[in-house]
């Protein structure tokens, strides 16, 4: 996203990589997809306002099943705040919990990296729910 913010096109490459891995991480085929992903942009470059998020799928090149423009799905997150103490006695709070989840819904980065395919996202900071702001605008709010 400090690309964005700074007025550049970004883009950000993420290896969806096993959560308890121990071994060394192969990225040939995050690096060959985003090669790919790279080209096609110089052909069709997009705005400055726009991040293109492109994940990974942890798979062989040839195990690939494909690249596919996504919407960003649903997260499933289940943090916890953990207290703790510092050497000195101070408190301070770690969040932990276990590793976020999604909903596996095909057209959704979530659910199209999981299906096989290098999920393309383009996102951008501007989050405002447009149909409900021409909505709200017809309600009677007070002057002051």
């Amino acid at each position: 996203m400090e690309a964005v913010i700074n007025g550049v096109p970004g883009v950000a490459v993420s290896l969806d990589a096993p959560e308890h891995f121990s071994g060394i991480l192969d990225y040939s085929t995050a690096a060959v997809s985003a090669r790919k992903v790279v080209e096609i942009l110089i052909k069709h470059p997009f705005g400055i306002d726009i991040l293109l998020n492109i994940n990974v799928p942890y798979l062989s090149e040839n195990e690939l099943k494909g690249f596919r423009p996504t919407r960003q799905g649903m997260r499933i997150y289940r943090d916890e705040l953990i207290r703790r103490e510092d050497p000195r006695g101070k408190p301070y709070f770690w969040i932990g919990g276990d590793a976020p989840t999604g909903v596996d819904e095909i057209g959704t980065d979530f659910g199209d990296l999981k299906a096989g395919y290098v999920s393309i996202s383009p996102i951008q900071l501007d989050m405002t729910a447009y149909k409900v702001l021409e909505d709200i605008k017809g309600w009677e709010w007070p002057v002051k």
